[in-house]
């Protein structure tokens, strides 16, 4: 039985991507921020606040103690700390560094030995964070500077690992899901969270080209 790693499954995508592969009969390790998902034979879920390095420390151990290898790690968890902002607020880029980039590398790093040959670790991304797409695709041209500082920065962690694993077999990628209905997109969005997950469940189980950023199996500039 294949095991993913999902964090912030008590929510929109994540949620979604947990019930996904619950259905196609993974074993299932969530993370949750505040509110624990719904329990199933196949899930093991662990509390986490990527904020905190005292809690990565924790939740990377105990996830270690399963004794589980990893097929696939989703990086999902991350923040919007300031949707409203046009420049940027030094406290809110602060906090958002320390969800979507700092936390997320300080887990995943922890969790680099659990990986298993021909696994593939998926960073959650947005085209808010690419170089070339930036104020032509966002739908808020000129808002949320530190979100999309830290999506620029997640992607180029993507490529960093990539190399950093190429001789182990693992495959990296980001990804983006669309604007999806969840509480950062608004409920205005054009995806359900259900059909981003479809998506992003056909990239995971597949093999592309490591160190690439996607977008419905097609691939997006950096």
């Amino acid at each position: 039985m294949n095991t993913i790693l999902i964090t912030g499954v008590d929510k929109g995508i994540g949620r979604a991507l947990m019930s996904t592969f619950l259905a196609e009969g993974y074993f299932v390790i969530g993370t949750f921020y505040a509110d624990r998902p719904v329990s199933h034979e196949r899930l093991k879920d662990f509390a986490l606040d990527l904020g905190k390095p005292e809690s990565i420390a924790s939740c990377a151990s105990a996830i270690t103690n399963l004794g589980k290898p990893l097929d696939i790690l989703v990086n999902n968890a991350g923040i919007l700390a300031d949707e409203e902002e046009t420049n940027v607020v030094i406290e809110k880029l602060r906090k958002t560094l320390e969800v979507n980039l700092l936390g997320t590398i300080d887990f995943t790093q922890r969790l680099l030995p659990l990986m298993n040959v021909g696994s593939h670790i998926m960073n959650v991304s947005s085209t808010a964070g690419s170089l070339e797409l930036v104020g032509k695709v966002s739908h808020f041209m000129g808002h949320y500077p530190a979100y999309k500082i830290s999506k620029a920065a997640l992607n180029m962690y993507t490529r960093t690992l990539a190399l950093e694993l190429k001789d182990r077999g693992v495959t990296v990628s980001s990804v983006h899901p669309g604007w999806v209905q969840t509480d950062i997109g608004g409920q205005e969005a054009d995806l359900t969270p259900e059909s981003a997950a479809d998506a992003m469940y056909q990239l995971a189980i597949s093999r592309p080209e490591s160190g690439g950023f996607w977008f419905a199996g097609k691939r997006l500039p950096w």
